[in-house]
């Protein structure tokens, strides 16, 4: 029998994941603070093998958890219905959104961590949090593609980072394991994998910021293949202070 993917969380790339998710043939099933029935149409123009559920039935029905709610609503996700599953964390911090968080502040722990800690039972990794919600579903190739991109993973537990990088492969890309969750922070925003190289240039004459956001709306993406991901990652070699931080995704 396929997974079944739970999603927290109905976002831009929530809903990413989840179109991708049912194209490879699996179930979905998503939630939101605000109940089922906001989600009715939703499912509804994902199509067949979608559907929304309370919180806590999405993390008891699912057996891959996708985490996609602002980091400052983390502590939300139900801990006891989440014991035992993996679950994948695409939250990344951004103060003027989440308020401000003094372990991440002082980078004492990574917003990864930090989740993880609300969540002792789980087994989480940190993933999709460093491509756009546009690119996540353009750039997805077949396995063995290629032109097929790779995507950075961090996680404790090897077994679950298995688990979401066999995800990863059936949704359409590969995965780079870039270590701990103590490392995660290298695929967050300010860092040289986040977003931006699966971009391609900005052309000349683009310089306002309604333009800028209508050609990021409609461009292509740009491959970016395990290797070069992976010197990516290595090449970032300090944390950026949280408040220069900038959402694209």
């Amino acid at each position: 029998m396929s997974p079944v993917i739970g999603l927290i969380g109905a976002g831009r790339i929530g809903s990413a994941v989840a179109r991708l998710s049912l194209a490879a043939g699996l179930e979905v099933v998503v939630s939101n603070s605000r109940g089922p029935a906001t989600l009715k149409d939703t499912v509804s123009a994902w199509g067949e093998g979608a559907r929304a559920a309370e919180v806590s039935v999405t993390a008891r029905a699912a057996d891959l958890v996708v985490a996609t709610i602002p980091l400052g609503g983390h502590r939300s996700l139900p801990a006891a219905d989440l014991a035992g599953k993996t679950v994948i964390d695409t939250m990344n911090y951004y103060p003027e959104r989440d308020g401000h968080i003094e372990e991440l502040d002082d980078r004492s722990v990574t917003s990864s961590e930090l989740v993880q800690r609300h969540l002792p039972g789980a087994r989480v990794v940190k993933g999709f949090n460093n491509i756009d919600f546009r690119r996540l579903e353009l750039l997805a190739r077949p396995s063995g593609a290629p032109d097929r991109s790779a995507l950075p993973i961090a996680g404790d537990d090897d077994g679950a980072k298995t688990a979401v990088a066999a995800f990863l492969d059936r949704l359409g890309y590969d995965a780079v394991d870039i270590g701990a969750l103590a490392e995660s922070w290298r695929s967050e925003p300010q860092t040289d994998v986040y977003v931006r190289p699966y971009l391609p240039d900005v052309p000349d004459g683009i310089t306002g910021a309604a333009d800028v956001m209508s050609w990021f709306l409609r461009c292509e993406g740009r491959r970016q293949g395990p290797e070069h991901v992976r010197g990516l990652v290595l090449g970032t070699a300090r944390r950026s202070p949280a408040e220069a931080r900038e959402s694209l995704g």
